[in-house]
């Protein structure tokens, strides 16, 4: 008999970020994007930078990801991500202020070289706090529009 709900568990270095119940749960993977029902197939998967959103109840939720590895089983999928953020923690202005030094520090070196990628990367983090804001409410429809 298949399970009729996935017990999702996220942690970080830092702290246990969720243990929730849920529906249905959709990780940033590394080459893309993974829905996760329950009763998949076991896996193991490295991820990326991007939104995890699951749905609970009649609720979807959103979180940051930021690389790490997801392990998915018929009846429960545990992300252990180097950090990972709840929607609705997110501080949108440090966010913007950090995509827009990113920005200035890309503008400023050569690029391929280690400290572009690093402000690549520093970009690709904050824009996806901003969405992952946009997309749960806590931000203006400012943050949704500085997320596209």
């Amino acid at each position: 008999m298949l399970p009729e709900n996935i017990e999702l568990q996220i942690v970080t270095p830092e702290r246990h970020v969720l243990a929730e119940t849920v529906q249905t749960v959709e990780v940033p993977g590394k080459e893309g994007y993974l829905g996760v029902l329950p009763g998949h197939a076991p896996l193991i998967t490295e991820l990326g930078i991007g939104i995890l959103s699951y749905r609970k109840e009649s609720e979807t939720r959103y979180l940051t990801v930021i690389l790490g590895y997801a392990e998915v089983l018929p009846d429960r999928v545990i992300v252990l991500a180097e950090a990972a953020e709840r929607a609705e923690e997110i501080d949108v202005e440090r966010a913007r202020r950090a995509r827009e030094q990113a920005q200035a520090e890309m503008a400023k070196v050569s690029a391929g070289s280690p400290e572009w990628l690093r402000a690549e990367q520093a970009l690709q983090r904050a824009a996806v706090r901003l969405e992952a804001a946009a997309k749960a409410g806590t931000a203006g429809r400012e943050a949704v529009h500085a997320a596209s």
